[in-house]
């Protein structure tokens, strides 16, 4: 008895090792494809350099990368379905280091172009593949934790992006952001060889079914037009431009066709049939405003500092970087919560709170604000974003049967996509256009006169802008008026700023009741194979 006793206790041992090994081996992958999104910004200069290239011919380095991520993503599940999921990991990881090898060696614009092509199609596989590998080897009551520990990865990577591939960059070359991933890439393909195994009913499944072409076609006009209206239209004045016009109508009329077409094909490249599931309907929702959010703050926070409170690159990474500690904290409460059978569907009605009530902080924000109190606003941001992240993924993947895991990975992760984009898109088109109205407003009611009257009335004391101003009035020089309507737009600058992040506290506060939407379940995504 003793005997049968001690040889079960090291199978566990084996498996529970087993299982931490697949979670490393696909959290680098995925990893380095969300770092990947990141770390290039901030060497485009240097590149842009090297290729002789324009602002707007360096910034296609980006969006190609976008583009073919945004595309790919969610055809992983079909992929996977015909060829493995555990095979097409491998191949994406692999080719992924290739092509950065590519792009660290690339000549041309061109080169590099096409090689971020390549680079983004490869890598779109691993965040969707992750999660659905995670969610098969993890237990029902481990998934939530398997996805607080993941997440971690994922959070911190477009944190150090920015930092990690300055340093790069300035102290080796901005070649080496490419060239850092071949050894990592190589250590994530050999783990997922030797520990990833695909689940029962993947292997030995043959391409026998009707390919969808139609439906690829389809997706890529949707999707890959919409994503270079995002992320170009604003530099062409958005529909003033008429490719963007006819871009976005092309992209309209695919998505449409699209829809159609996959719900009444038998073997769909996207399975939107999956949208029918309560729960999971609901967690893409949530997760939409999640990712509309963070990355809309993302995109905020280090404009602010840079812009309006005059920090530099550095200052202003040190004013940011602290959110990844609180992120931190929030997925391990939230993996020990889950870890102990308990329901953490009420973390999301938490995290959404802490969201709202940090971005409401933040529309507070003015231009005497001290350091402190700007980083104790993004680090409750974190707590709550680092709370929402591991639960709502794993939410809304347990709803789902095993065999549709890969689908539902794929579309949750498109939309989450879509959502980031349309976040960052946004935002940027509300800081050109709300800035202009602001501007207008204070210019047509701001006189010299009125400076003059209310610094005298005791309404602005001695140090401030229009103190300054009106003292120079006294004297005589005549620089005043430039001081007045540079203060005027300094003035615009910062309630843009605060109208934005009243939009975002807004949005997240509707989510907050959602938790409630949210059914605890241990479907079939959780029913065998352990």
């Amino acid at each position: 008895m003793s005997a049968v006793a001690s040889n079960t206790a090291s199978q566990q041992d084996r498996s529970s090792a087993r299982k931490w090994l697949v979670a490393m081996a696909v959290m680098l992958g995925a990893t380095l494809e969300v770092l990947d999104t990141t770390i290039v910004n901030v060497a485009l200069p240097y590149m842009q350099g090297s290729f002789a290239a324009s602002r707007d011919e360096i910034t296609w380095v980006l969006t190609s990368y976008l583009v073919s991520n945004g595309i790919m993503i969610p055809m992983t599940g079909w992929i996977s379905s015909r060829f493995g999921r555990k095979r097409y990991f491998l191949a994406s990881v692999v080719v992924f280091v290739m092509a950065s090898g590519l792009c660290g060696a690339a000549q041309s614009l061109t080169e590099i172009v096409i090689f971020r092509l390549l680079q983004g199609a490869a890598g779109a596989a691993m965040i969707p593949s992750s999660q659905a590998i995670l969610m098969e080897t993890f237990p029902p009551a481990e998934q939530g934790l398997a996805m607080a520990v993941w997440g971690i990865g994922l959070m911190f990577a477009p944190i150090m992006g920015p930092t990690l591939g300055g340093w790069i960059t300035v102290n080796w070359s901005w070649r080496w952001n490419f060239y850092v991933n071949l050894p990592t890439g190589l250590i994530a393909a050999v783990m997922a060889y030797f520990f990833v195994e695909d689940p029962p009913y993947l292997r030995g499944q043959t391409s026998r079914t009707r390919t969808d072409y139609v439906g690829i076609i389809l997706l890529v006009l949707w999707l890959g037009l919409l994503q270079i209206v995002l992320d170009r239209g604003q530099r062409s004045d958005w529909f003033a431009a008429s490719w963007v016009c006819w871009f976005a109508a092309i992209s309209g009329v695919a998505m449409v066709l699209l829809i159609i077409h996959e719900l009444r094909f038998s073997h769909p490249i996207l399975d939107l049939r999956i949208m029918g599931l309560p729960t999971f309907a609901v967690a893409v929702v949530l997760a939409v405003a999640l990712y509309i959010s963070l990355f809309g703050v993302n995109l905020l926070n280090p404009l602010y500092t840079q812009e309006l409170m005059g920090y530099d690159a550095w200052a202003a990474g040190r004013t940011v970087a602290p959110r990844g500690i609180t992120t931190t904290i929030g997925l391990l409460i939230t993996a020990q919560l889950s870890r102990r059978g308990l329901d953490t569907r009420p973390l999301v009605g938490i995290g959404f709170l802490c969201l709202t009530l940090a971005t409401l902080k933040m529309s507070l924000w003015n231009l005497d604000l001290s350091m402190r109190a700007m980083i104790s606003s993004i680090m409750l941001y974190g707590f709550g974003a680092g709370m929402l992240f591991p639960v709502l993924s794993a939410t809304s993947l347990s709803c789902v049967p095993r065999e549709r895991m890969g689908y539902a990975a794929s579309l949750y992760n498109m939309v989450r996509n879509t959502g980031a984009a349309v976040g960052v898109s946004t935002v940027s088109n509300l800081l050109e256009s709300l800035e202009q109205v602001h501007q207008s407003y204070l210019v047509g009611h701001v006189s010299l006169f009125d400076a003059w009257r209310l610094t005298h009335q005791g309404f602005h004391a001695p140090g401030s802008p229009l103190f300054d101003i009106t003292r120079q009035l006294a004297t005589g020089q005549k620089q005043a008026l430039g001081l007045v309507y540079g203060t005027v737009q300094a003035q615009a600058s910062l309630l843009t700023y605060t109208d934005i992040y009243r939009m975002l506290a807004g949005m997240t506060f509707i989510c907050i009741p959602g938790f409630l939407l949210l059914r605890r379940t241990t479907s079939a995504a959780g029913a065998g194979g352990h």
